[in-house]
């Protein structure tokens, strides 16, 4: 079983504006410590083989200017890999899907011989996320994929007991404990939206639609 509460707690999530090539963008941000030194943690987040045991089968070439795929989900290119060195790593790629294009970014901190925090940031230009898609589920329509990312690589670092492996999580996700989980990450973005200088009511419904969205269920389920 997921401790689900410790889960929800041990993840920091921001939401900030930048600048991308000039044009408005919007920075989502993730960060998790997980009991594993920084080149096992490395390894589980570049290596095919690892990656989809804890998010989605990839394939494709995973080096520098390589491009990838994740099956059912996004595509892109490997624009920086910076393997681990000095106690720090980062990788960035383009996120394509649907037609759009946005950036993640993954970056490592080692934070003892066998503990490493691991932090994801997510941009889009403004511009590139339908209008309408923000305004029913604001930050959590991607934020809420992304902890799904991080649990399921606390559960392949140890850093959560059990095992949920990607080809389980969809109907995971229809458990009173999967609802709970996402429950739990949708208030969670709902928070990172207020504290970013959303209307508190405007967040609380982005996070119903959200939890909804993920889960089939009313807000009040």
């Amino acid at each position: 079983m997921v401790d689900v509460r410790s889960q929800i707690d041990a993840v920091s999530r921001s939401l900030r504006d930048a600048q991308i090539d000039g044009e408005p963008a919007r920075v989502q941000a993730l960060a998790q410590e997980y009991p594993a030194a920084i080149d096992d943690v490395w390894e589980a987040a570049t290596s095919a083989e690892r990656i989809a045991r804890w998010f989605l089968p990839i394939s494709g070439d995973l080096h520098l200017g390589g491009r990838y795929q994740l099956e059912g989900n996004a595509g892109g290119e490997v624009l920086e890999c910076a393997p681990p060195s000095d106690g720090r790593a980062e990788y960035r790629v383009t996120w394509e899907f649907g037609g759009g294009v946005s950036w993640v970014t993954v970056r490592l901190a080692e934070q003892g011989p066998e503990r490493t925090r691991f932090e994801l940031e997510h941009v889009a230009k403004i511009a590139d996320v339908p209008a309408e898609m923000w305004d029913t589920f604001g930050p959590g329509a991607t934020g809420v994929g992304w902890d799904g990312g991080l649990l399921g690589l606390a559960l392949h670092l140890g850093a959560q007991q059990g095992s949920l492996s990607p080809a389980e999580a969809e109907a995971w996700a229809f458990t009173p404990e999967g609802r709970a989980f996402y429950r739990a990450a949708a208030d969670g973005w709902g928070a990172a939206h207020v504290a970013a200088g959303a209307d508190p009511e405007t967040a609380a419904r982005g996070a119903d639609a959200t939890y909804g969205f993920y889960t089939g269920q009313g807000a009040a389920e």
